[in-house]
């Protein structure tokens, strides 16, 4: 039986699969934020005594993993099944920083490392057919950090403060290396038009007060999830919509 010309073993290897990675996520949200190395001599130990199910990031990584198989299918070489490979990769770290930086307004150096080391590796396989692939996976890694580390600045010059974190500064360049030199802008744009529409439904329902911080990873994470499923031309143009208030064509 096939679905959209994959085979349902995959989906159901997919969803299998989601439940080892959805626990491994669990953990990871655990361990990062104090600081703990998500591999140690003891992790057996602790996490025995520790393990409960959470089937709520299983199921969520469980339906990431099968609509990633249904939109982007299963290919004959290693080269064309990349883009399906790294956003399997990548996503349960994408969960992990939302989750993180939601909960304790940080996004750890480990997990922003991780994301980028798996990058690199991506981008390295992408020059084997293509260098012109792995330069705008360069080219996306600068663009992704300089944007956001010239907010950073600015922020700090004109307010006093950050206006974003330099954890969403690493991320935005780990990201970067996975999605290129045009998508990384169109995430960046999405996040900020998502975290504008956000914020101020946050502090209409008053979840959030004004004087209250208000993470911006989970903005880059969701604009990053768009990004993986929606066509760049498709967002493109809505955002050209958006930003020239409908008078775009």
């Amino acid at each position: 039986m096939y679905i959209n010309d994959v085979h349902i073993a995959y989906y159901i290897g997919a969803v299998i699969l989601s439940l080892i990675v959805g626990q491994l996520v669990d953990w990871a949200n655990k361990r990062l934020p104090e600081y703990k190395s998500f591999i140690s001599k003891d992790i057996f130990q602790e996490y025995k005594v520790k393990f409960k199910p959470n089937y709520i990031l299983m199921l969520v990584i469980a339906i990431i993993y099968v609509t990633l198989l249904y939109f982007y299918g299963i290919k004959d070489t290693l080269i064309a099944n990349l883009d399906l490979i790294k956003y399997m990769i990548l996503a349960p770290m994408l969960l992990s920083a939302f989750i993180i930086d939601y909960k304790y307004q940080i996004i750890p150096n480990r997990l922003n490392l991780t994301i980028f080391e798996v990058g690199l590796i991506f981008a390295f396989l992408y020059g084997l057919s293509s260098v012109a692939i792995t330069i705008n996976m360069l080219l996306g890694m600068f663009a992704g950090a300089g944007i956001f580390l010239l907010i950073t600045l600015v922020g700090g010059m004109f307010y006093g403060k950050e206006a974003m974190g330099f954890g969403d500064v690493k991320l935005m360049g780990a990201l970067g290396l996975f999605f290129g030199l045009s998508n990384i802008i169109i995430i960046t744009l999405v996040s900020f038009l998502i975290g504008a529409v956000l914020s101020v439904i946050l502090l209409l329902t008053k979840i959030k007060k004004s004087d209250e911080y208000i993470p911006f990873g989970p903005f880059i994470v969701i604009a990053t999830f768009i990004s993986m499923y929606v066509p760049f031309e498709t967002i493109k143009t809505f955002l050209m919509q958006v930003f020239t208030l409908g008078m775009y064509k």
